[in-house]
């Protein structure tokens, strides 16, 4: 009888990792038109501010180019406790939560009467689009001439209509200067804060609405405890993006008001020290705070996008 011994197993020999090299020259391939357009956004932007960032560590006036000094973060210094300086950041704050929570008040109203059917909805959402697509100077000139101007324009019209030769016939822009600015950007952000509301309303589960108002829920309740709470992320958003921009706003400002009359804010205080003052320094520091202030801004706006898109992927 003959025995037979089983033969051993030969162990299997590991697979070889596949090659990197096609998939990096893939990669690179792929990513290669884009080059270009990185080259020139660092080149226009980063640089600049790298530019800027050195300068503002710098006692450094215009006039005197070769009499310049490292001071540190004096210039930061001075910009947060020089009067007139400090005034145009609490300008800046004021100016931009006015704006952006009159904005999305009105937006969302615009955006719960948007959202109902009606004849010419879609003509009437084209019209409400209309003063966010104005570039900004053309719409602070239109409101600084058409309607505040206090000798021709639309304001003073109408009360001269309504009230006769006696009407008050005020000067808007020299009584209410801050208030004119805010009433600007207010006319050109409303519908931006429509559109993402709107947007966001649209985007509620039909079937949910129906079962509370099965359950006897009216407009109020659904309004309160289903609309407002799914519109909390869009709401965020609104404010958020609203916020970068009206920050960095100077169109308006120096259109309307030329910066005087307490409207100066911090951009425009930027302009102003380094144009008209030639302190490059003290500019540059206070530029280096807005742009600060408005990545921190842009940072919560991109966490608050993120998580709306994950939002609608888990759903």
């Amino acid at each position: 009888m003959t025995v037979t011994t089983p033969s051993p197993r030969v162990a299997a020999a590991p697979a070889r990792p596949a090659p990197r090299r096609p998939d990096r020259l893939r990669a690179w391939v792929t990513r290669a038109p884009l080059l270009p357009s990185l080259v020139f956004m660092i080149v226009v932007t980063q640089l600049p501010f790298v530019a800027t960032l050195v300068i503002s560590f710098f006692d450094w006036n215009a006039l005197y180019p070769d009499d310049r000094r490292f001071v540190g973060f004096a210039n930061f210094s001075e910009v947060l406790s020089t009067p007139a300086l400090r005034r145009s950041v609490w300008t800046t704050v004021l100016l931009t939560a006015t704006v952006v929570l009159v904005s999305l008040a009105l937006g969302l109203v615009l955006a719960l009467l948007l959202d109902r059917r009606f004849r010419g909805r879609a003509a009437v959402r084209t019209m409400l689009i209309a003063p966010f697509l104005l570039v900004p100077i053309a719409a602070a000139l239109l409101w600084k001439h058409v309607l505040f101007n206090p000798e021709y324009g639309l304001f003073n019209g109408v009360l001269h209509w309504i009230g006769g030769d006696g009407a008050a016939q005020p000067d808007w822009i020299s009584e209410m200067p801050l208030a004119a600015v805010e009433a600007s950007l207010i006319w050109q952000w409303t519908p931006f804060m429509t559109l993402i509301l709107l947007a966001g309303l649209q985007s509620r589960d039909p079937e949910l609405i129906e079962a509370a108002r099965m359950d006897g829920a009216n407009d109020r309740q659904v309004f309160l405890h289903i609309t407002l709470p799914h519109m909390r992320r869009y709401i965020e958003l609104s404010v958020l993006l609203g916020s970068i921009y009206i920050v960095q706003n100077f169109d308006a400002v120096y259109t309307i008001t030329s910066g005087g009359l307490g409207t100066a804010n911090l951009p425009y205080t930027v302009y102003q020290t380094f144009y008209q003052a030639d302190e490059n320094g003290l500019a540059s520091a206070a530029g280096v705070i807005v742009v600060i202030g408005s990545l921190v801004l842009a940072t919560l706006a991109l966490r608050v996008v993120s998580s709306l898109f994950r939002a609608e992927v888990s759903h």
